[in-house]
């Protein structure tokens, strides 16, 4: 299983908003008790759309427009803790609008299930929405939900964590949290990130598997979008593809990783072509001298010895036909 992490890129859970609760669309019958006097059934929902209030484009507006286009939804707020798999039914279909975190968070929930799930990206920098041709168009997005396709994607796992976007080793990973800390504008977080960038050090690596090579790097990156963190260019590939890609020139200097970040997330300019050499791949080990960190997407995960691989998930993402 993927699991569930407790932290969203949006800012974590919040309250819902007076009238976010919407219960059309939920297929209830009256409580009945089971023959022997046991709990008692109520049926579950079979269209699910998640809300979170936190992402960076939702108004007040914006979710009143949400709840009348999806008027035949359960609708609840974005909340980490809550298990929201209970109020629906096994292959129901189930709708997120927010950013990267949130969306990724119910994508890794779901990964291992039968639900078709529909994307509406109206975050920050929407990295898997994007990989996946969705864009931030909120009308084509729902037109996509109503009329397109569910696909399987691929969903790349380090030493048994998933991650969407990303699994970066050694300088990328804390130029993620740099981009974060940027994002948020927030100088004293910036100023430690940027501390922890500029006193990385180079390390000695080998790579088995699908790809065998040896040398000394900054960072590894294996891909599975083409851009993560602060909308940071890695590759060119998409979720769509059945295998990740290693992106040989990510994050190939402090210098050049550092400016990456900063113009990213703080001047808005982003490069549309691709970053230079990449190695398609489905499995790979890494070993490295000295050990370094790992990060799954923005997460810390450990330290290397480390095995990346590609995986299709039971999952389906809605895009279009």
């Amino acid at each position: 299983m993927f699991g569930t992490w407790d932290v969203d890129r949006d800012g974590g859970a919040w309250p819902a908003r007076a009238g976010l609760f919407h219960h059309k669309g939920v297929s209830t019958t009256p409580r009945a008790r089971s023959v022997g006097g046991g709990k008692s059934t109520q049926r579950k929902a079979t269209r699910l759309l998640v809300i979170s209030t936190g992402a960076g484009n939702i108004t007040p507006e914006i979710e009143t427009r949400l709840r009348l286009l999806f008027a035949d939804y359960l609708i609840i707020p974005f909340d980490p803790k809550h298990d929201f798999e209970k109020l629906i039914t096994p292959r129901a279909r189930v709708v997120i609008a927010g950013g990267d975190g949130s969306v990724e968070f119910v994508v890794r929930k779901l990964a291992d299930s039968k639900h078709p799930v529909g994307i509406l990206s109206l975050g920050t920098f929407n990295n898997f929405a994007l990989a996946l041709g969705l864009r931030a168009d909120l009308d084509k997005e729902v037109e996509v939900i109503k009329k397109g396709k569910p696909r399987p994607i691929t969903l790349g796992r380090v030493n048994g964590t998933g991650f969407l976007e990303a699994c970066a080793i050694g300088l990328f990973g804390e130029t993620i949290a740099l981009g974060e800390a940027a994002k948020d504008l927030q100088y004293g977080d910036f100023a430690a990130e940027l501390g922890k960038v500029l006193a990385a050090k180079s390390f000695k690596y080998e790579l088995e598997g699908d790809l065998q090579g040896s040398g000394t790097a900054m960072s590894l990156v294996f891909t599975n979008t083409s851009s993560i963190g602060a909308r940071l260019p890695v590759s060119d590939t998409t979720p769509i593809n059945p295998y990740l890609e290693f992106s040989v020139h990510a994050g190939r200097t402090k210098t050049d990783i550092a400016v990456r970040a900063l113009a990213s997330a703080v001047l808005g300019k982003h490069e549309e072509e691709g970053s230079g050499q990449v190695f398609r791949f489905r499995k790979v080990s890494v070993r490295t001298s000295p050990r370094v960190r790992i990060y799954a997407d923005n997460v810390l995960v450990g330290r290397t010895p480390a095995t990346i691989s590609a995986e299709v998930s039971a999952l389906k993402v809605i895009l279009p036909s």
